[in-house]
């Protein structure tokens, strides 16, 4: 049965869409499922993310690989992990986000934490996100896809699996690229940076590139899964991702390159008993490199203004144990976490290496035990959890090493109303230690004129005296569920002691603790008006406030904290899992802003989507959309001076407008 959708739903602007499955497991988490097929428009995982998740938001850093924000909470605030490896990237200045590190089209789901519930990975402090990529299966099955779009955006990929009792294998590759996109003015890259009264003239692409493209990204991932016995599997994994001239037009560097690798064996163990069930060992590794440098800007042709590169690489390596027991109705789980990482950096002048760095081999050592107990009492769910790290922190620049020790822990309950409805409360806390940035990062007395003999490093922008940061947080919700409907409202607040902050001017130890809250709400609803349609609406508020202004300022408003967003969309299914779409993301007036800091206000906005999928057969799928289809000059990321962006004197500067109207097309064959 066909109904007409109420014109009323479609002037809800401040709801917020989920366009994949979303299977809630109570408080503290949502599982995202049919990620790889409902991520057509381009491989960038952060931009599926916070279309599809209410608590998430994008920071917009380019055409690829942007960074998101769980609750208004990024960088070391929160964790990525992939297949259980803890990802990071190399840039200080977030050009490789973790979730560049993987492409939406490997990803099986994506279990999204929110706040201080996760006591297995190091460094889920206010939340997290945890992929898992696809797995080898026994049958020999795969899928090729390829897409077009506006500004010359090309994608190819395949997936193969099969294998037989013993072995299962998978290789998954893709190559995607693009143009520079333009805004709904039809400004590009090169142009938006012209148009902004916030861009000197040195950071303006040179006329030889100014229509370079936008990036080149190639990505191949294989996979073995092993049976040595009934009970026993070995698995192996690698990742290998390349990244080339990758533009960021308001910032004042672009990457070069960005490569990265990501390896892992895991060795699995099931039902040892009837109390010890699982036994699980895995060891990861991963590395990172990426020179960001001024290659494509006017300055590096100015006289006596060489080309200057910040190259910069990261290396993890980690070792988990975890064992499962089952005791009556109880589980019970304990696992050790030991990890590893080093932050290196050097700075380049026209591609020479030079005795000065920006991260001196900074290394980071975390040792942990974490334990979890899950049991119910009738209607009463309970879990609890805790965690102990140390850590240890240390540089060869001569500045302060430093050791933090730190205890997670947190309750989550669940009370049943009914078998459609409950209602949860969660109370946790969680720590983060400083990264090497925060603490060590030193910049570089650029652009010096006369001769390079000039340039030194210049002053130690970490502060080495840094804190651990807390996070004790309440989460309060309630979900229902049934045939035709189902919704899910849910409130936080969080308490933040010795957040670490950054002080816009500051020309030496610009980071420091302070303290603050967050507070804020997100609501999810889907109901299926009929056979044929799906409504899904969401919303997300959140608010900052620093306990004081910072020491010489007065604005007390929390930067990062994005206001009232959303979308609203309908699906109406045809002909045999054809769909179609309408869709609309909104964002209220980004008013409560630190302005001290280099934030500044945002127009409200809301965008249109469309989106039709036809199914020829079972095995071939067309799709055709086109996002911002009237074409609105918005932009949905801020200024705040975590990033280095473009500035043009002490107030301005550049913000980056998202893409304008955008029209894509994807063929998709699974055999």
């Amino acid at each position: 049965m066909k109904k007409i959708i109420p014109l009323s739903l479609i002037t809800v602007l401040s709801l917020s869409a989920v366009e994949i499955q979303l299977d809630t497991i109570g408080v503290e988490s949502t599982i995202l499922s049919d990620v790889a097929q409902n991520a057509q428009v381009s491989a960038d995982l952060a931009q599926a993310l916070s279309i599809q998740v209410p608590s998430i938001d994008m920071v917009r850093r380019s055409g690829i690989a942007n960074d998101i924000l769980i609750r208004g909470q990024k960088r070391d605030n929160i964790s990525i992990e992939v297949d259980a490896t803890k990802i990071h990237g190399a840039c200080p200045n977030r050009m490789d986000p973790p979730t560049s590190h993987i492409l939406a089209n490997q990803i099986e789901t994506i279990e999204v934490t929110e706040g201080p519930f996760d006591v297995e990975t190091f460094g889920v402090m206010s939340g997290g996100v945890k992929i898992t990529t696809k797995a080898p299966t026994k049958e020999f099955h795969g899928e090729i896809t390829g897409g077009l779009g506006a500004w010359n955006y090309k994608k190819i990929g395949f997936t193969a699996s099969g294998g037989n009792d013993t072995v299962r294998m998978l290789i998954s590759a893709s190559t995607e690229s693009s143009e520079q996109y333009e805004d709904g003015n039809g400004d590009n890259f090169t142009q938006q940076i012209k148009n902004n009264p916030a861009a000197p003239l040195s950071v303006q692409y040179q006329d030889t590139y100014k229509d370079m493209d936008a990036y080149e990204k190639k990505s191949v991932m294989l996979k073995a899964f092993v049976t040595l016995t009934d009970k026993q599997e070995l698995r192996l994994s690698l990742t290998a991702n390349r990244s080339d001239t990758i533009l960021y037009p308001n910032s004042k560097m672009d990457a070069n390159y960005d490569d990265s690798n990501v390896y892992s064996i895991e060795y699995n163990v099931k039902n040892l008993g009837e109390v010890y069930k699982n036994l699980n060992i895995k060891y990861y590794a991963s590395d990172v490199e990426h020179p960001m440098g001024t290659d494509y800007r006017k300055s590096s042709q100015a006289t006596n203004k060489p080309i200057m590169t910040n190259s910069l690489t990261t290396d993890m390596k980690g070792l988990k144990i975890k064992n499962t027991f089952h005791l009556s109705d109880s589980k019970f789980l304990i696992g050790l976490d030991a990890s590893q990482r080093v932050w290196d950096g050097h700075y380049e002048i026209n591609h020479v290496v030079k005795p000065w760095n920006s991260i001196n081999n900074a290394q980071t050592d975390n040792l942990a035990i974490f334990a979890k107990f899950d049991k119910s009492y009738g209607n009463f769910d309970l879990s609890f959890g805790a965690r102990y790290d140390a850590t240890d922190i240390t540089n060869d620049a001569g500045l302060n090493d430093n050791t933090y020790n730190g205890l997670n822990a947190n309750i989550m309950t669940t009370y049943n109303l009914d078998k459609n409805s409950k209602i949860f409360l969660a109370i946790g806390q969680a720590n983060r230690v400083p990264d090497a940035r925060e603490l060590y990062f030193t910049s570089i007395k650029s652009y010096m004129p006369a001769s390079e003999n000039n340039l030194a490093n210049g002053t130690v922008i970490g502060t080495d005296t840094l804190k651990k940061t807390t996070n004790r947080e309440i989460d309060l919700g309630y979900e229902i569920l049934k045939e035709t409907f189902k919704a899910k409202i849910k409130g936080f607040y969080s308490d933040l002691e010795n957040y670490i902050y950054i002080r816009k001017g500051s020309m030496a130890n610009a980071f420091e603790n302070i303290d603050a809250t967050v507070y804020g709400a997100e609501v999810s609803a889907e109901y299926f008006a009929s056979d044929d349609v799906i409504l899904n609406i969401g919303i997300s508020y959140k608010r900052g406030k620093k306990d004081k202004a910072l020491k010489g300022q007065t604005d007390t408003d929390l930067a990062d904290m994005a206001p009232l967003r959303g979308t609203i969309s309908a699906i109406y299914e045809y002909a045999n899992n054809s769909t179609l779409k309408a869709e609309i993301q909104a964002s209220d007036t980004w008013d409560k802003v630190d302005s001290d800091n280099g934030e500044q206000v945002l127009d409200s906005w809301a965008v249109l989507n469309l989106k039709a999928k036809y199914a020829f057969t079972r095995n071939l799928d067309f799709i055709l959309g086109i996002n911002n289809l009237l074409n609105k000059t918005y932009a949905k990321s801020n200024t705040y001076t975590d990033l280095t962006l473009i500035t043009g004197g002490s107030t301005n500067v550049m913000l980056m407008n998202d893409p304008g109207r955008y029209i894509y097309t994807n063929l998709t064959y699974r055999f």
